[in-house]
């Protein structure tokens, strides 16, 4: 599950009953084809999303993204346009493009309308300092979105 010995995230962690956190869960469930997480809980599956400075200093500056953490990225973008869809009841599609070393750019559109536009770096160090701070940058995100499709329903709609 967690690359780490030591999991963060409790499962008793309020947090982990968000709409969002449950999308993330669904999201990352969707991509274990070979069954990896079925006995998982939402904490195990979730908890190598938290990067806490310990773990941080264990990931080298410099270094390549491993798979597992491509499809971390790939699922938060994925939640990210399903909630998106859910608070504006229009398609949202993410497109993430990465180079091997790990730079690239992630935008989600949602008709002709990008809604969310964000350049990677580093990405073989992508999580976040906690639960809840992943949540609050979901929360921002998925509002920021939805403020601008209102704002541009015209062009969001083609």
């Amino acid at each position: 599950m967690s690359d780490w010995a030591e999991l963060v995230v409790t499962a008793g962690d309020p947090v982990l009953d968000t709409a969002f956190m449950a999308e993330m869960v669904r999201q990352m469930r969707a991509i274990d084809s070979y069954g990896t997480w079925d006995n998982a809980g939402s904490h195990e599956i979730l908890d190598p999303f938290v990067m806490t400075k310990e773990r941080k200093r264990e990931v080298p500056i410099i270094g390549d993204p491993d798979e597992l953490t491509i499809a971390r990225i790939k699922a938060w973008y994925n939640a990210l346009s399903a909630q998106i869809e859910v608070a504006t009841g229009m398609m949202a599609v993410p497109l993430v493009n990465l180079t091997h070393e790990g730079f690239g750019r992630a935008i989600i559109a949602v008709g002709k309308l990008i809604v969310s536009d964000r350049n990677l770096r580093d990405v073989h160090r992508f999580g976040f300092k906690s639960l809840d701070h992943m949540e609050e940058e979901a929360t921002k995100i998925v509002g920021a979105a939805a403020a601008l499709i209102e704002a541009h329903r015209d062009v969001a709609g083609l």
